[in-house]
């Protein structure tokens, strides 16, 4: 009996254009396929509870394309290297093959990995897959990691396009061998009291079909007028396809390759295209940053702001968090996240503002309430994309640069449907009004059935003054 290779599945839930299952299946040993829940390694970054929630049906979606090839999924839990070590040892591997993955615990794993089974003459190798460049691919003209990211991504667009997406193997030799399987029910990864996820489960297809269904969605309803429309919360027009990147369930390149591809064949498709293709520049971005800069997730990457004079605001986070600011588009995103698990990038860079530039609420604490309530919570982008808008960041939108709510709603969703659709207690109000109840007449208040400090909230701070404030607690930190 040929001695099996671990295929351990991390954030890469596919089987298609999956480099390392590729290679492993290439060997003609013996697939062993591995899923390993590690709430130990990461610490404070274990999956939030939205995540919990995908992982769960990503998994299940896994599981059932296996058993579908003759394969099952083994499932672990524990610490990812002492669980893997030891199934080497239960079914004498002679090889354990993965994806490569960028938060700083996930690089430690692989290192003591590959450092204690190499010891024993054990093949480990990694694959990329997960992104189209890896981090150290790159490197500014003087030799060191990119800080701002329009370079970055010029020099990405320089480099060799990403090879194509390859095809599932046609045939997977499973390994055979008796050991226990493990149940995913038994993880406990669903909300049950109370399940809080009834809106997930409307809004979301999670596994490898539902991905390359979403590409195709996207491709035929959202990318044509893409540029423009993914401003605009109340349109179809961003991809909705973070999370199944988050999770692997597609692969960064088979989109990039589609991309291109609908660039040349469909008319006026080019621009819109590209511009996607940059926001998955962004992504890139974070993991360049997040591979060179470890800390990112809990450290200003501009160090000044070690002394940024920061509040501890605990009602004022919580009327964030709970969509009750007083501010419509505000509060439409946050109930839109906590209903679906998901928000709008523009929405997303708008509630941000209101905590860390407003309140001047850490954006630590945004971070780790979007790492809880994200299906598509991505320590890499949640980090990245938190100090840009706190102003901390590499390339950080400046500080002066406060996005008001009000103006923002006025401009992106000028009839407020977006408002309407999430925040109903205000859909009577007239289009005039909805972006700013608080100047609405009492008359009109009263016939749209609004009473603002009851069953609406008056604005829970003044963003003239808030503003000001935040200006003023910047100079500081410039001047010392």
């Amino acid at each position: 009996m040929k001695q099996p290779i671990i295929y351990w599945f991390r954030q890469d839930l596919r089987l298609h254009d999956n480099p390392g299952l590729r290679a492993a299946v290439k060997t003609g040993h013996p697939i062993l396929a591995v899923y390993v829940l590690d709430d130990e390694t990461p610490g404070q970054w274990c999956h939030g509870g939205a995540a919990r929630w995908w992982l769960h049906h990503s998994l299940a979606a896994l599981q059932q394309t296996l058993k579908d090839r003759g394969g099952r999924l083994i499932l672990r839990r524990g610490a990812a290297q002492a669980e893997l070590l030891r199934l080497v040892d239960e079914v004498d591997a002679c090889g354990v093959y993965f994806s490569r993955q960028y938060e700083p615990f996930a690089a430690q794993v692989e290192q003591g990995l590959h450092a204690e089974l190499s010891a024993r003459g054990i093949e480990v190798k990694r694959f990329g897959g997960y992104l189209l460049f890896e981090p150290e691919q790159l490197r500014t003209q003087a030799g060191e990691p990119f800080k701002v990211f329009t370079p970055y991504w010029k020099a990405c667009l320089q480099q060799p396009a990403p090879g194509p997406a390859r095809q599932v193997p046609r045939h997977i030799e499973f390994c055979r061998r008796r050991l226990s399987a493990g149940r995913l029910r038994d993880w406990d990864l669903l909300p049950t009291a109370p399940d809080w996820a009834g809106g997930l489960r409307e809004s979301w297809t999670p596994g490898e079909a539902g991905a390359q269904q979403r590409l195709r969605d996207f491709l035929h309803e959202g990318l044509i007028g893409y540029k423009v429309g993914r401003d605009q919360p109340a349109r179809a027009s961003t991809s909705r396809l973070s999370p199944h990147l988050h999770f692997g369930e597609i692969s960064a390149r088979q989109i990039w390759h589609t991309l291109q591809r609908e660039a040349v064949t469909t008319p006026g498709a080019q621009d819109d295209a590209g511009h996607f293709l940059r926001e998955m520049g962004w992504r890139e971005f974070s993991y360049h940053l997040l591979h060179h800069w470890p800390s990112l997730p809990s450290q200003p990457f501009r160090r000044q702001f070690d002394a940024f004079p920061w509040r501890s605001d605990r009602p004022a986070l919580a009327a964030w968090q709970r969509g009750k600011t007083g501010y419509p588009l505000v509060d439409a995103g946050m109930r839109e996240l906590w209903h679906t698990g998901w928000m709008h990038n523009r929405v997303r860079m708008i509630v941000a503002s209101l905590l860390v530039k407003n309140m001047l609420v850490p954006w630590q604490e945004g971070e780790a309430w979007f790492w809880d309530t994200l299906v598509d919570a991505d320590l890499a982008n949640n980090a990245a994309s938190w100090q840009w808008v706190a102003g901390s960041g590499a390339d950080a939108a400046p500080y002066f640069r406060i996005f008001n709510p009000v103006t923002q709603s006025q401009k992106f969703d000028a009839e407020g449907q977006y408002i309407r659709r999430w925040v109903p207690e205000l859909v009577q109000l007239p289009d005039k009004y909805i972006h700013a109840p608080w100047e609405a007449p009492a008359e009109v208040l009263a016939a749209a059935g609004v009473n603002l400090g009851g069953n609406y909230p008056a604005p829970v701070l003044d963003l003239k003054a808030t503003r000001q404030q935040a200006l003023d607690a910047y100079a500081a930190i410039r001047s010392q």
